[in-house]
């Protein structure tokens, strides 16, 4: 009887959090092959103008991009590939929030933060930029952001320079998982958390929330998680000269599935946090409540496993085979008994297939939901379930040394 109670009042505050905001916009679905032109074209897979720009040709246009997506799995490593980018560069700026709600305390947070930054009051933070590999119409989206969090050197001292990627969750403001970077230094692994294309200081002007991430726009949904990927790489190459040599990442929601495809497509990342998880990402999507709007959209247009297929090449269950053949790791995979927006069913498949592939993993689980993870005491559970596995991971790691890559290895990366 108390935990029906319990689960019945946790699903009714899941899902008071999850209509909280407002400026949730029902878009019309769009295949955007012109989003993944770069790869289609030199392969033969562009659809014919005529029917790509007539929506209403759904058979058409559902099998050119089922047709691009199958290509890019059968060619991971040139759909994930990319070139190092030659500006790297270190900027000292004032954080600022970049908020994705319109909510009066959000708001006037955010004027405070900006205030405080135009007067001078507000201290600078040194923040890593590049120009991303993948490239979109959005400038603003291709400069990628990275603040950065180094270790104190008296803190690293006496094993490898050890650091972390972080990305947290879809809508995230500039200051989310902050603290957690902040504890991953007194650990003595620097971290650079990692803003997601389209958002924070990434964001389009024309955008309230980072809604070009995940949309019905089909086609720029697979690029923006291209992009991700691409970028967690190309950080690694920027901590690689600075001197690092071991590495994880971190994601929460959406940000856990860039870097489990990162992970996948990467062999120098070998710790890995997955922050709520879930096999496919058309599942997440169609079934979750935070993005019930999407859904409205794509309804009228295709089924749950027509989505589901055509977004494999962005599903972390394309890639469970690559995550398991390139190097040793170390995971963890949080997932919540009252998620409404990652179900837990999706999270146990995750479970599932790390033990089938034999995956050095633990399972952590919080009694609450997506949402609510990050209200209390839940967000002190999660942070200790996350804080501790890094430290000891990390531990653990820097007892081996650092572990020479194998030549497959070696020519993944240079890719």
């Amino acid at each position: 009887m108390v935990r029906k109670l319990y689960a019945r009042a946790m699903f009714a505050w899941e899902t008071a959090l999850t209509t909280r905001d407002t400026n949730r916009i029902v878009r019309p679905v769009e295949w955007g092959f012109e989003w993944l032109e770069d790869f289609a074209r030199p392969r033969g897979l562009m659809p014919d103008p005529a029917s790509a720009r007539d929506p209403a040709d759904v058979r058409a246009n559902e099998n050119a991009l089922l047709a691009i997506s199958d290509a890019a799995l059968r060619d991971r490593e040139s759909f994930y590939g990319y070139s190092r980018p030659t500006d790297f560069r270190l900027e000292d700026r004032h954080p600022l929030l970049f908020p994705t709600n319109v909510r009066p305390e959000t708001l006037r947070r955010d004027a405070r933060l900006r205030a405080a930054a135009e007067a001078g009051h507000a201290k600078t933070a040194p923040f890593l930029r590049f120009t991303s590999p993948v490239r979109t119409p959005y400038p603003e989206n291709d400069l990628v952001n990275a603040r950065w969090y180094p270790a104190r050197p008296e803190r690293q001292a006496g094993k490898p320079k050890q650091a972390i990627v972080v990305m947290p969750q879809w809508n995230a403001d500039a200051f989310s998982h902050n603290a957690l970077c902040a504890l991953f230094n007194r650990f003595g692994i620097s971290a650079l958390r990692l803003s997601k294309p389209y958002h924070d200081i990434r964001r389009p002007v024309e955008l309230e929330r980072s809604d070009y991430a995940v949309s019905s726009n089909l086609g720029r949904t697979i690029s923006a998680c291209r992009q991700a990927v691409v970028d967690i790489r190309c950080c690694l190459d920027w901590l690689e000269d600075q001197g690092y040599e071991q590495f994880g990442v971190l994601g929460t929601s959406l940000g856990s599935c860039y870097a489990f495809i990162a992970a996948a497509m990467d062999p120098r990342l070998q710790v890995c946090a997955f922050n709520h998880a879930s096999m496919a990402f058309g599942d997440v999507v169609w079934t979750g409540q935070s993005t019930r709007h999407i859904r409205a959209a794509l309804e009228p247009v295709m089924t749950q496993d027509q989505l589901r297929q055509i977004w494999a090449s962005i599903s972390p269950v394309s890639f469970m085979d690559r995550f398991t053949a390139t190097t040793p790791r170390k995971a963890l995979v949080v997932h919540a008994t009252y998620d409404l927006t990652f179900l837990a069913g999706y999270s146990r498949g995750v479970l599932d297939n790390f033990r089938r592939y034999g995956v050095d993993f633990e399972s952590r689980v919080l009694p609450c939901g997506h949402y609510t993870t990050g209200e209390t005491p839940y967000k002190f559970m999660d942070g200790w379930f996350l804080g501790s596995f890094v430290y000891r991971a990390f531990k653990a790691l820097a007892t081996q040394g650092k572990r020479p890559a194998s030549q497959p290895e070696r020519e993944l990366i240079a890719r």
